[in-house]
């Protein structure tokens, strides 16, 4: 580890740069978050009055006798970012955080949120919601059973839980005697009424075969070929996931911020494909590339968006037949509609799982994508360095300008996501966004943190770099080295095939934890080809599937002190068969098999063939390597500019 410095006096940790920190910060005041203890209460300007909304929700729950109603943080595909009009816990609570669920009682509301959140909550909600600091279901599933007598009424709507959460819920509230509602008329909807936004209307357009790893028919005739080889012999395959339709067919969207998707559903058979979307929002050229062998195995027609569910039950009540789905992303409401005895459950829909595994082109194109947004960061580091010292840039500002330099870039469809521009205190909260309200003007005196990327035809990008421009504390040089040594641990980190994120995701928190140090947000996951920077089922927890060769995932250790500072180092990880000792043993092994083999085969010596075969088996594939895809890109750059690199 080394300090950089820099003509301005100003420290910079550019990739695996150098340790730094600043003096001792004064936390944060009070009249920031609310508190509630106080008469009257004190609310920040940021917090939203919720008491209109709670009373005519109750309103709509004593209608249908509940006693509470649950509001997740998702729409009915189960995506992690919404369109404005599927923000229904944030239009209900005041919170804008990705990750959450209401409860409302007739006499209570609670707000379940994770870490990362826990400052963002107490700034934005009223003093009508208590902060509950988890998401798990079983904690959120005690707190209504310590508040919902047994043997009364609780209303989900089904299209807006997966099969697993469905089913997590009704373990733990049915199985004690409270009832589980399932309303597809969703009450928030109700409440919000006119002002809720309309539906997304901006063309569907396709992606050219440039950037795509294949075409459509392909990807159509490998999924096939999994149904046909499948155990069970699955006829049909239904794709609730955007990402999936989108990735399937080649086409891309704008219904949701920063993910390039669209809302529609597939139902693949042996035979047929339905694309269920509003066909008018099709592209000509999108609507060519999927009727252009119409009639035939290969021709997708159309059916409304809005028949999802009626052409799914009308298939599945066919008979011999049985239908795929990833439980995942599949809501209970399309679960209900296929029989018990005709359903395939997986965790996952083998879409998602082909997806997850970039082929050699989908790789060189995220590689691409990744240098050219490196550019516009080093860019951008630059113009902080210029223009801090002189206190002209903000929070807001510098996240508007690092944007701006993106857009500049070849094939920018711009961010991936909110970018996360925070200064000081602001940077303790794991997913700030700036505003107005809370921005913080950059200076030597605290630490800044950058979390933002692009989205591009070839790629979609992550990067989160920490900078400093001052005299580092004690504490930040200790924290910020050792969230640099966890980033290095996993991204040098050799295993064995078939390994899960979740058992090597200590590798990352092993130096903070030597120190008593950790971080509470995940350390990783998957990204996309152009479509989503948060890409499942690839990364670090308990439910992501094993890694594997072809995927790749952020690594992004950091440590937050509540009210002084936050650090976070994020790259992007290929994971890729490793070159360790064991290759010279594969190396020398082949080599026998060259020179000996066809010495025995004419000597006819068969017996003895068959067993050099046997011993002289590859064993190189026991182990695979994560490396850095900053250090390839940044590689590649090297040897464009200097011959002979």
């Amino acid at each position: 580890m080394a300090y950089f410095p820099c003509i301005l006096g100003i420290w910079i940790f550019l990739h695996h740069g150098c340790v730094t920190g600043y003096p001792k910060q004064t936390p944060s005041g009070s009249e920031d978050t609310r508190i509630c203890t106080s008469v009257p209460p004190h609310l920040p300007p940021t917090a939203t009055n919720t008491s209109e909304r709670l009373s005519s929700l109750r309103l709509h729950m004593r209608t249908h006798n509940l006693s509470a109603y649950v509001i997740p943080s998702t729409d009915a595909h189960m995506s992690e970012y919404l369109a404005e009009r599927d923000k229904r816990l944030s239009w209900m609570t005041g919170f804008t955080g990705s990750a959450g669920t209401g409860v409302v009682t007739l006499q209570k509301a609670a707000l379940f949120t994770d870490s990362r959140y826990w400052l963002q909550a107490e700034r934005q909600i009223d003093c009508n919601w208590e902060l509950q600091k988890s998401v798990w279901v079983d904690f959120i599933s005690e707190w209504i059973l310590h508040e919902v007598p047994a043997g009364e009424r609780i209303g989900l709507d089904p299209f807006l839980f997966s099969v697993v959460e469905w089913r997590s819920y009704s373990q733990a509230l049915e199985d004690v005697e409270r009832i589980l509602v399932p309303l597809e008329d969703n009450l928030v909807d109700r409440v919000w009424g006119t002002q809720r936004p309309p539906p997304p209307a901006s063309e569907i357009y396709h992606l050219s075969d440039n950037f795509t790893g294949r075409p459509w028919q392909e990807k159509v005739s490998a999924l096939r070929s999994q149904m046909e080889h499948h155990s069970r012999s699955p006829t049909a395959l239904f794709l609730s996931g955007l990402e999936e339709t989108a990735w399937l067919f080649n086409l891309r969207g704008d219904d949701i911020p920063f993910t390039p998707v669209f809302y529609a559903y597939a139902l693949l058979t042996k035979t047929d494909i339905s694309l269920f979307v509003h066909e008018g929002r099709l592209s000509p050229e999108a609507s060519q590339s999927l009727t252009a062998q119409c009639p035939g195995p290969l021709c997708v027609q159309m059916p409304a968006y809005g028949q999802a569910r009626a052409g799914l039950r009308g298939y599945a009540q066919q008979a011999g037949v049985r239908v795929w789905i990833g439980a995942e992303h599949t809501t209970q409401g399309f679960y209900g509609a296929i029989p018990p005895e005709k359903l395939l459950e997986e965790d996952y829909s083998p879409a998602m799982l082909t997806k997850a595994v970039k082929n050699s082109r989908e790789q060189e194109l995220l590689r691409a994508a990744h240098v050219r947004d490196a550019v516009a960061v080093i860019r951008y580091l630059v113009w902080l360095e210029k223009n801090v010292p002189s206190g002209s840039v903000d929070e807001v500002s510098g996240a508007q300008y690092v944007d701006q330099l993106r857009r500049q870039e070849l094939y920018c469809h711009g961010p991936s996501f909110e970018t996360i521009s925070a200064s000081g205190l602001n940077a303790a909260l794991a997913h700030y966004s700036p505003s107005n309200e809370t921005s913080r003007r950059l200076s030597g005196a605290e630490m800044y943190l950058l979390d933002s990327g692009g989205q591009y035809k070839d790629g979609t990008t992550d990067i989160t770099r920490t900078l400093h421009w001052g005299e580092p504390s004690p504490l930040q040089k200790e924290a910020y080295t050792r969230v640099l040594m966890g980033n290095i641990d996993l991204a040098r980190l050799v295993f064995p095939p078939q390994t899960s994120g979740r058992t090597v995701e200590a590798f990352a928190r092993r130096a903070l934890w030597e120190v008593g140090l950790n971080y509470g947000h995940g350390t990783g996951h998957g990204i996309g080809n152009f479509l989503s920077v948060h890409e499942w089922p690839v990364g670090f927890q308990s439910n992501n599937v094993p890694l594997g060769d072809g995927m790749f995932t952020s690594i992004e250790p950091g440590y937050y002190k509540d009210g002084e500072f936050g650090i976070r180092l994020e790259d992007v990880a290929l994971v890729i068969y490793a070159e360790t000792k064991i290759e010279y043993i594969d190396r020398y092994h082949m080599a026998v098999r060259k020179r000996i083999g066809p010495e025995l085969q004419e000597r006819q010596l068969d017996e003895e063939y068959q067993w050099l075969l046997q011993k002289t088996q590859p064993l190189s594939h026991t182990s695979l390597l994560a490396t850095s895809l900053g250090t390839l890109a940044m590689g590649t750059l090297t040897s464009t500019l200097l011959p002979g690199a």
